[in-house]
């Protein structure tokens, strides 16, 4: 996972090599549909140009959008961008490069989806194998997240560490692995809603994330499983109405 999506989000802070900067704009470009799906490349000369890096640093970055499922090399034909079912969409830099281009209800509906699919079962894990330890941690995360001088930023630092510890709660190593797809999901909640606009939107965020621990600590796991998905679709329904009030809180 890229550990560093959301502060790099937050922060505006650009990639710094230029093979991270070639694979993060050829990237959104062939997710914004720029290089449409089923569309050959640019040939080496031209992209080289295009980036003003040397065809060794291209190519390494070509190897990269390969690897995420992005793009497939042909010989004598050139690099095709494949269809976007082949696409690693748990990647964390694809995921990035939809929000960085407009996502739709849809797509967002999506991936809530697949929240709804791990999380809650993370959380119901967690109600079985969380150590005390590891309850007394993620209710102090919980706690955390109702602190008034939170912003947007920091509200959702705050709460993608709670989730990633209620993943590493459940004992099961599979399951933290989804947690690029939870961090995307957060970065894209952060870009287009917060909760920190009212001294209420916080105190909510933090009770309902306080509750998933305190069934967790009782070791009730339909209860733990409840409380996760009442969080993820409260976020999710807030994120609908951002959309359909084209109201946002993009960094």
């Amino acid at each position: 996972m890229n550990k560093n999506l959301l502060e790099t989000v937050i922060s505006g802070t650009p990639k710094r090599t230029s093979h991270a900067q070639v694979v993060d704009q050829l990237g959104k470009a062939i997710v914004s549909g720029e290089f449409p799906i089923g569309s050959i490349l640019p040939g080496d000369p031209e992209l080289a140009a295009r980036f003003r890096v040397s065809r060794t640093v291209l190519r390494e970055a070509m190897k990269t959008l390969a690897a995420k499922g992005l793009v497939v090399p042909r010989a004598r034909i050139g690099t095709r961008v494949t269809p976007r079912k082949q696409w690693n969409l748990f990647d964390s830099d694809i995921l990035n490069w939809h929000f960085a281009c407009g996502v739709d209800e849809d797509f967002l509906y999506h991936l809530s989806e697949v929240r709804l699919a791990f999380e809650t079962h993370a959380a119901a894990l967690a109600a079985r194998n969380a150590s005390e330890a590891e309850i007394s941690s993620m209710m102090r995360l919980a706690v955390a997240l109702g602190d008034v001088n939170h912003t947007a930023e920091s509200l959702a630092v705050a709460d993608l560490k709670f989730h990633l510890a209620v993943l590493d709660a459940s004992g099961n190593p599979f399951l933290r692995t989804v947690g690029s797809l939870i961090e995307a999901a957060l970065v894209g909640a952060f870009r287009l809603s917060s909760p920190t606009a009212d001294k209420g939107g916080i105190d909510e965020v933090a009770r309902n994330h306080i509750r998933i621990v305190e069934e967790i600590g009782r070791r009730d796991e339909a209860a733990a499983r409840q409380a996760m998905e009442h969080v993820i679709k409260v976020g999710r329904e807030r994120i609908r109405q951002a959309l359909g009030t084209g109201k946002g809180g993009k960094a």
